[in-house]
């Protein structure tokens, strides 16, 4: 399989991390409104940060490498608090969309560790 860039598998975990949230959330409420803000809660940039902060124990020393250089990459946010959050919810996606490429049940045991922070 043929590298992809770290920026590509935080475009697919910010894909896979919404999907995984959309699935619990559908199952809480019929009120749009309602739906929108379960959802929002739990893809938002501090929630993905926190939720890192949460997993990191229990990463590899290969996933835990694979967060730090995507916490490195050049980001387009201006603002130093916030560019500090937005690295660690880039970081998060990067492990969810590389795990998801290279190892589906180690995906999925996150997914799992992951589903019980949720604001749900």
């Amino acid at each position: 399989m043929n590298e992809i860039n770290l920026r590509n598998y935080a475009y697919l975990g910010d894909a896979l991390w919404e999907l995984f949230i959309r699935e619990k959330t559908i199952l809480k409420t019929n009120n749009a409104q309602k739906l929108h803000k379960l959802t929002t809660d739990n893809v938002k940039t501090q929630f993905q940060c926190d939720l890192l902060h949460f997993l990191e124990s229990y990463l590899t020393e290969e996933e835990l490498e694979i967060t730090r250089r995507a916490r490195n990459l050049p980001i387009p946010i201006g603002r130093r608090s916030i560019q500090a959050e937005y690295r660690q919810a880039t970081a998060f996606e990067t492990i969810i969309g590389w795990l998801y490429m290279h190892n589906k049940d180690r995906f999925y045991e996150l997914l799992k560790l992951a589903e019980t922070q949720l604001k749900i």
